[in-house]
């Protein structure tokens, strides 16, 4: 067996960017942006007014000074003159400023009868102008690689930009083996089981940008798992679920070394999820994921997320942990590293009491795992533990 930060590193040499493509920006949120977008304009492009209010010249808003109102500016529509001395302009958010004003006062600091205004003697301070280039300049950038983000959307937006260049979400082909699974909605025999872990395995794989694409369950023979592997050619990853142990109907690693894969590595020592392989099978890389439904998550948080990742041109780095506080005793723990499911609550994590990992209702109430690193001691409620949030 070998370690997390062995089998992990070793993914990463097996997967590589898999190229771009350009989409509307409208459909790049969630995308990861490929190519550093750079602003050739200015926003605002010109000094435009942040209040409802008069435009004037600055060294001319006294105490109870008087203004007459020479013409109207809102967004979208400038006022083409300019302001003279004792002139001003009714001004309105967004709106540019007109030529010899410098300076807004808000409404609220004037009184206004029929064309003249007449400014407070108290008025709020600040002049209410946003300058030009004062939210981006040309020039200033949108870095990639990241990931989209609404905001970003809408910077990207503002910088008239229609459409970005982002990495090509990567086609995962999901194969779950095994003669006891039936799909979904099928009658299963009375030594039969539900396929689950591949449609968790899928949702999991697209909420991180991936397309994954469910292939009929290969059955436990050699003709079978051929026959399916070939359905998965095209994929850029090819995820097996179950059939990567060493017992007489584990099939996987025998079929795929027939069909050329060169093995990374084979057991890990962790739990749950110590029977996992991968390799590279032709261009495509491969990993075979434990059979029991916990495991078979677990081992995707921690290995083909980051792997994904990778392969959507992000740097080459864990699935991120966080740092907790127990609100309960947990006992030591044994050899290989424990990922226990728990909840987090705020700062606080609470392992849960069953840990067998066939268990997917115990892993669908858990919104974390607990980080237990190989021999840990025993914890006590209020120690602090590495926290990996599901």
């Amino acid at each position: 067996m070998i370690s997390i930060e062995e089998a992990l590193a070793r993914i990463f040499d097996l997967v590589s960017p898999i190229g771009t493509e350009t989409v509307p920006l409208a459909d790049a949120a969630g995308r990861v942006l490929a190519e550093t977008v750079t602003a050739d304009r200015d926003q605002p492009p010109f000094a435009a007014s942040a209040m409802d209010g008069y435009a004037l010249k600055s060294v001319e808003a006294d105490p109870d000074a008087m203004f007459k109102v020479i013409g109207e500016a809102q967004a979208g529509a400038r006022f083409e003159g300019t302001v003279g001395a004792g002139q001003t302009v009714r001004i309105f958010p967004g709106a540019p400023m007109p030529e010899g004003a410098d300076r807004v006062i808000i409404q609220e600091d004037v009184d206004r009868r029929g064309d003249l205004i007449t400014l407070h003697r108290d008025m709020s301070q600040g002049w209410n102008v946003r300058a030009a280039g004062n939210d981006f300049r040309v020039g200033d950038t949108v870095e990639a690689p990241r990931v989209l983000s609404s905001r970003d959307v809408a910077l990207i937006a503002s910088m008239n930009r229609p459409t970005v260049t982002v990495a090509r979400r990567p086609e995962v082909a999901l194969i779950a083996t095994g003669d006891e699974l039936v799909m979904p909605g099928e009658d299963p025999g009375p030594d039969q089981i539900i396929a689950s872990n591949s449609f968790g395995l899928k949702a999991m794989l697209e909420t991180a940008g991936a397309k994954a694409r469910l292939l009929p369950i290969a059955r436990d023979n050699e003709a079978s798992l051929r026959t399916v592997f070939d359905l998965a050619k095209e994929a850029d990853l090819v995820i097996t679920i179950g059939g990567a142990s060493v017992g007489d109907h584990d099939l996987v690693g025998p079929v795929a070394a027939e069909l050329g894969m060169e093995q990374a590595f084979y057991k890990v020592a962790m739990r749950p999820g110590k029977p996992l392989m991968a390799g590279r099978l032709g261009k495509t890389t491969l990993i075979g994921l434990p059979g029991n439904p916990v495991s078979a998550m677990v081992c995707g948080s921690v290995f083909v997320l980051p792997a994904i990742r990778v392969m959507l041109g992000l740097p080459p780095e864990p699935t991120p942990v966080l740092r907790a506080t127990l609100g309960a005793d947990v006992g030591a723990n044994g050899p290989r590293q424990h990922y226990m499911r728990a909840v987090l609550d705020g700062d606080t994590v609470t392992v849960m009491d069953r840990q067998d990992s066939a268990l997917l209702s115990v892993l669908s109430t858990a919104n974390a795992l607990v980080v237990r690193t190989p021999n840990d001691p025993a914890r006590r409620a209020g120690e602090t533990v590495d926290v990996l949030p599901l």
